[in-house]
């Protein structure tokens, strides 16, 4: 019994002590895509428009959105991406039975408000030639306990077991291609590519009725509502004919009381008199791109693209976000002292003041729900954001996020995609150049630099003393030494390919001399001439995208579609640093004096430097090649340190030369076993300049350049 208890408390130890990334609480927000509720409960299925088709899951709250728990053990993962799960399209509810339409993995059914779910789908068609997967289920309906499906290219299907066998019920349907379902007692009616169509007997035989393209359809009592591209239409008589009441763009209808809603993409829409007229109720609605609705008595429940759920308790006339519990992504991170800003894709900015435990919305004053970027000149606060249509402008905070101000006069309408100050002087990429503010964004003006960069979209910048380099989309790195007076061209060396997408300068960061672009789909490239040339530095980098990059000190992390990468050489080689780390899609990083942040799909996540920069040192493992890595710091003063591996034993020299090819220190010279090696050279009595360091080692011999600057 000693010896177990003893055995306890060292796994006990080991498990808190073994270095990894934590998940953080927050940002919240999210897709929601569909909302269902039984009876107190209420459920959100949440997923990602970043990335296609990812679903987070299902999300519970038993308090009417005040707090959400993620609900979804048993639910499929992406065959490709096991570490997400397949994209949810809609929830519907018999008694006290949850159906959710997934993705590519057919229906799934759970009996315990999400506690467990197993998969119900015997009978439903799967895709020719593939049989793993089942063609994706659009819409749910409900007649008694006969349970309805939409499914993509195949038409409706029935079950009347509450899934454990399903049977095709498409005769008449002459398109297939169902995008909702709603029912009116025995009557159901289905909103297809070609219009509705209309089920009296359950799907034995179908009739299409006179409307247009249908995203959403709702009955109320004896009117029957279809919400299309062109707006809101109404049939009092089953279908057989309609009249257009208003609005456009419709994506989903409610109906409480004597009350009318209609989501669109421009908020939520009031009617009280069955779509004769419409009255927009958006306030407190951050982000208006609506998706669904849920009712649970006089709570009204809006699930938006990007923003996560929103609450109404009196018929719209007041919105409060309540998405606490469900994780969303971030596009950009910047830390301030205490504080952590994250900027994401249609939730606005959250700020924590406790390393994430805790995150809050700091929206007041902010117009626009997508946050590209974040710039910081000691209290004051810059933000670049937009909306979906392509309208934006810059924000400025003096009081770490609790107010914004717009401060875009002179900008472009679309805003801005990058921020970056430069001394006093702020400067904004922008679709269509560069523009800059002398005066913390009360006015902006296009600099008048030469055509190559004047038109061309700019969407990232770094900052070396008086340098400024501008990152394009397609068209490489600009660098101007004269706050934007004039600009060079030094993207030689760096991809520049068609579609510009593949060859955007994603990100920029720069040490001493060494200047880092980050080069979606081609890796990362290092400069050390102010961008005169680059060349590739991707030995040990295992990823197709890198989205973000930060220094802490001379140790370079990057942000990539295969986790976090670290490299304390300057990218001579670099280690995954991913222990942990559950999504490894990650946007966008930042760094404070203690710790790294990652933002993924599931939302911020943490790691204390000293673990990842402590593991990269400490390793044990021979090597299988022979490398000499990049000094650093470099430049350095009057120090640095020079590292070596070898994989065999052989007598190593390392010798230091200066630019005329003399000799001018010996710093190894002895036999030493295969392994990794690190010495550290001391310059106090050397002038400055550039200065060669030659390693031999048996027949490997290799020559680096470092710079003694005093």
């Amino acid at each position: 019994m000693k010896k177990l208890y003893v055995l306890f408390v060292i796994l006990l130890l080991t498990a808190e002590i073994y270095p990894q990334w934590v998940q953080t609480n927050g940002p919240y927000g999210g897709d929601i895509s569909s909302l269902a509720v039984i009876g107190t409960n209420l459920f959100a299925a949440s997923y990602d428009q970043t990335v296609l088709y990812t679903g987070s899951g299902i999300f519970l709250s038993t308090n009417n959105g005040k707090n959400w728990a993620a609900v979804n053990n048993g639910l499929p993962k992406k065959r490709y991406d096991t570490t997400h799960y397949e994209w949810i399209s809609t929830l519907a509810v018999i008694g006290t039975n949850l159906f959710a339409g997934i993705g590519s993995q057919g229906i799934y059914l759970s009996t315990n408000n999400g506690a467990s779910w197993n998969a119900v789908n015997n009978g439903l068609p799967k895709y020719p030639g593939d049989t793993t997967v089942y063609v994706g289920i659009t819409a749910l309906a409900v007649i008694d306990t006969n349970l309805f499906a939409g499914i993509g290219s195949q038409g409706i299907y029935l079950s009347t077991n509450n899934g454990a066998s399903w049977t095709k019920v498409s005769t008449g349907l002459t398109n297939i291609h169902v995008q909702t379902l709603a029912v009116n007692d025995t009557n159901l009616f289905a909103g297809t590519d070609a219009g509705v169509f209309l089920t009296t007997n359950k799907g034995t035989s179908w009739t299409r009725i006179n409307i247009s393209y249908s995203y959403s359809l709702l009955v109320s009592g004896t009117n029957l509502f279809a919400g299309t591209n062109d707006g809101v239409f109404v049939s009092t008589n089953n279908g057989t004919s309609w009249v257009k009441t208003g609005l456009s763009n419709i994506s989903s209808l409610a109906v409480i009381g004597n009350n009318l809603f209609a989501g669109t993409w421009d908020g939520v829409y009031l009617s009280t008199n069955n779509g004769a007229s419409w009255v927009e109720t958006n306030n407190g609605l951050f982000n208006t791109r609506i998706r669904c609705f849920a009712v649970i008595d006089t709570n009204f429940f809006a699930g938006t693209e990007g923003a996560g759920v929103f609450l109404s308790t009196n018929n719209g006339t007041k919105w409060t976000n309540v998405s606490t519990g469900i994780p969303y992504n971030a596009n950009s991170l910047i830390s301030s002292g205490t504080n952590i800003f994250a900027g994401t894709s249609g939730s606005g900015i959250y700020r924590s003041t406790d390393n994430g435990t805790n995150w809050t919305e700091a929206n007041t004053g902010l117009k626009y729900p997508d946050v590209h970027s974040f710039a910081l000149s000691g209290s004051k606060l810059f933000a670049a954001a937009s909306n979906q249509s392509g309208s934006g402008g810059v924000y400025l905070s003096t009081n770490n996020g609790n107010n914004w101000k717009d401060v875009s006069t002179g900008l472009p309408a679309t805003g801005a995609n990058a921020l970056a100050f430069c001394g006093n002087n702020l400067f904004a990429g922008t679709s269509v150049g560069v523009y800059l503010s002398t005066n913390d964004g009360t006015n902006w003006a296009k600099l008048k630099v030469s055509s190559v960069l004047s038109d061309i979209r700019v969407i990232s910048f770094a900052v070396s003393d008086t340098n400024l380099f501008a990152g394009t989309y397609g068209n490489g790195v600009y660098r101007s030494s004269h706050n934007g007076k004039n600009w060079t061209w030094v993207g030689a060396g760096l991809p520049i390919s068609s579609p510009n997408d593949q060859a955007a300068v994603e990100a920029l960061a720069i040490s001493g001399i060494n200047i880092f672009a980050a080069i979606v789909y081609n890796g990362i490239f290092l400069s050390e001439d102010n961008g005169k040339s680059w060349i590739e530095t991707t030995n040990g980098l295992k990823a197709s995208v890198v989205s973000d990059l930060v220094f802490s000190g001379t140790s370079l992390f990057l942000g990539t579609d295969a986790g976090v990468f670290l490299s304390t050489n300057y990218g001579t080689s670099w280690t995954e640093v991913n222990s942990g780390l559950i999504d490894t899609q990650v946007f966008s990083l930042a760094v404070n004096s203690n710790d790294l942040f990652a933002a993924t799909r599931d939302g911020l996540w943490r790691r204390p430097l000293s673990e990842m920069i402590t593991d990269v040192k400490s390793t044990t493992e021979l090597p299988t090649e022979f490398a000499l890595y990049q000094n650093y710091p470099n430049p350095f003063n009057p120090s640095t340190k020079i590292s070596w591996q070898s994989p065999v034993s052989s007598r190593q020299t390392l010798k230091i030369f200066d630019v005329l090819g003399r000799e001018v220190a010996t710093l190894v010279n002895e036999v030493k076993p295969a392994g990794t090696y690190e010495v550290t050279w001391n310059a106090a009595n050397l002038p400055s300049g550039v200065y060669f360091y030659k390693i031999q080692a048996g027949s490997f011999i290799q020559t680096k350049k470092m710079i003694l600057l005093k």
